[in-house]
């Protein structure tokens, strides 16, 4: 639930959230509601980083994958945790304790990874069935 709460910004501070705010074509308060989230995740979760457009942010490594793709290659493997993320590793040249970082972050936030791990395997689905349609088309 929200509830009021009051901060005192300076103008140059003021100015820059209104501006940015107005491109972004959100609130002023949207916008630093978001800021405040993604700025604390971001001092918890190191290497943890935000991308994509104000009505669809997802969280990402810095210099890598977003982490719902970390996890979703994780739950592919067998094997241990640790395997796991040693496969992971050597496979994409990631670093072990950044993987770490991402599998930190998802447990925090289950369900933001879960819907966009289910909405990448819906338009995977999609996809497929679309190409079968194709197929029996041209045939």
């Amino acid at each position: 639930m929200a509830r009021s709460t009051s901060f005192r910004i300076d103008d140059v501070a003021k100015q820059k959230l209104a501006a940015r705010a107005a491109r972004d074509g959100v609130s002023a308060t949207s916008l630093l509601e978001r800021l405040i989230t993604e700025g604390v995740d971001q001092l918890d979760y190191p290497g943890i980083v935000f991308r994509g457009p104000a009505h669809d942010r997802r969280a990402a490594l810095a210099a890598g994958p977003d982490v719902w793709e970390i996890i979703a290659r994780l739950r592919e493997l067998d094997g241990s945790q640790e395997h796991r993320i040693a496969t992971l590793s050597a496979e994409s040249d990631l670093h072990p304790r950044l993987i770490r970082i991402a599998i930190d972050y998802a447990a925090e936030n289950p369900d933001g990874i879960r819907e966009r791990i289910d909405r990448n395997a819906a338009m995977a689905e999609h996809s497929r069935q679309a190409a079968q349609q194709r197929e029996v088309l041209l045939a």
